[in-house]
């Protein structure tokens, strides 16, 4: 598709510069909600003692998160046209830098669930908006940006990882505190920037008007196609965010070593994005995605089914690099139909995130972990098989 589009508009013009402007923006913005969901996700231990909380508790506090994301997703779905989409990403990093704040001073756990709701909600509308501006972008360059983006978003989140463990013998509080002030100061001050995402010169909605008539229409069992895919590359993710570090663990291996499982996969995630671009350009959506997934059922079978430490964590590895891609694309895909179809997919797609830990650990109960494992790599192989359809004539 890109080889068909991006000649044609190169040679009728170079790129606007309010598109590399909005795509510059929304690089940092991708990279600072990463930034933001790995300090939280890292500190959820602390949070969990200030506030005195048991099991039971901490689960209502992160129902509540997942019940807001859901929630948020659906409103900035509604909300998402083109006009409204700056003033979503500038109010939703706004909302998501206050509720990191209060989620660093609750000490009461009912304060602590409505935190922890806004949280979620502000997350799901800077998501929506984020995403359904990238595809616009993309779709004003003609050719694909949308894996670069979402390896900002991973970068960020290493980076993250990275300041919660330096600052770990630091209140919860305070790291959420600086975090939010920074998140503020950086979103006021790129809010008048921000405006040219939402309200683009008129070379840049022409240039996108061209790219979008070049793509066929968005029909309503194609888009649940898209969606059903994205929750079971999410699941995926929310498997190796939750289990791999218990999977190995269960080889004996070190805690230090478990923890590097997820860390691989990450970095492996983050560097497949960082070059899925370019094999995009060049080979095409279809036959990258489905060359990846295969990669990811295979590497993660392999990984499950030995049980030599290195050889799982090369597993968990090829996991993340298959599926690298496969989410950028989807969410391409779907903007075809707009920022509300992207909402749509992404909407389906969080529930497989949402559900996928504690699926895995209800078949782990009645079977093994590995066996239970399985199914994330099971999904990917049926990801392999349907991307094609999903993302056909499409970068």
């Amino acid at each position: 598709m890109t080889r068909t589009i991006a000649p044609a508009l190169e040679r009728a013009r170079d790129i606007p510069d309010a598109v590399v402007r909005s795509r510059g923006l929304l690089t940092g913005y991708f990279a600072g909600l990463g930034v933001v969901m790995a300090i939280w996700g890292t500190r959820i231990p602390a949070i969990q003692e200030s506030a005195g909380l048991d099991t039971a508790g901490l689960a209502a506090v992160l129902l509540a998160a997942a019940v807001g994301m859901v929630a948020g997703l659906q409103i900035g779905g509604r909300l998402a046209e083109p006009a409204r989409l700056s003033q979503l990403l500038t109010c939703g990093a706004l909302g998501l830098a206050v509720s990191l704040a209060l989620l660093g001073a609750c000490r009461n756990p009912i304060a602590l669930a409505a935190a922890a709701l806004l949280f979620g909600a502000t997350h799901g509308v800077l998501d929506v908006a984020a995403n359904g501006a990238a595809v616009r972008c993309q779709q004003a360059y003609g050719r694909p940006i949308m894996s670069g983006l979402h390896a900002a978003y991973s970068l960020g989140a290493l980076g993250g990882a990275v300041l919660a463990a330096v600052t770990a013998h630091d209140s919860h509080t305070y790291v959420f505190g600086v975090t939010a002030g920074v998140a503020i100061v950086a979103t006021v001050a790129v809010a008048p920037a921000t405006r040219c995402i939402g309200s683009p010169a008129a070379d840049l909605d022409s240039v996108e008007t061209v790219a979008r008539e070049r793509l066929p229409a968005l029909s309503r069992s194609r888009l649940w196609l898209l969606g059903l895919l994205a929750a079971a590359c999410l699941l995926g993710e929310g498997a190796a965010a939750d289990w791999s570090a218990v999977h190995l663990s269960g080889l004996n291996a070190s805690p230090a070593i478990s923890a590097a499982a997820y860390a691989g996969y990450s970095a492996a995630m983050a560097g497949g994005r960082l070059v899925g671009d370019r094999l995009i350009a060049r080979f095409g959506a279809p036959k990258v995605v489905r060359t990846g997934a295969i990669l990811a059922s295979i590497g993660l079978i392999a990984g499950l089914s030995v049980t030599d430490v290195p050889f799982a964590l090369a597993g968990w590895a090829a996991f993340g690099l298959g599926l690298s891609v496969t989410i950028p694309s989807l969410f391409t895909a779907a903007g075809a139909g707009g920022p509300r179809a992207v909402a749509a997919v992404a909407v389906t797609g969080y529930l497989g995130l949402l559900a996928g830990p504690a699926l895995i650990g209800a078949l782990a109960t009645a079977t093994t972990l590995p066996a239970a494992l399985m199914l994330p790599a099971l999904l990917a192989a049926g990801v392999a098989v349907l991307s094609s359809r999903a993302l056909e004539n499409r970068w």
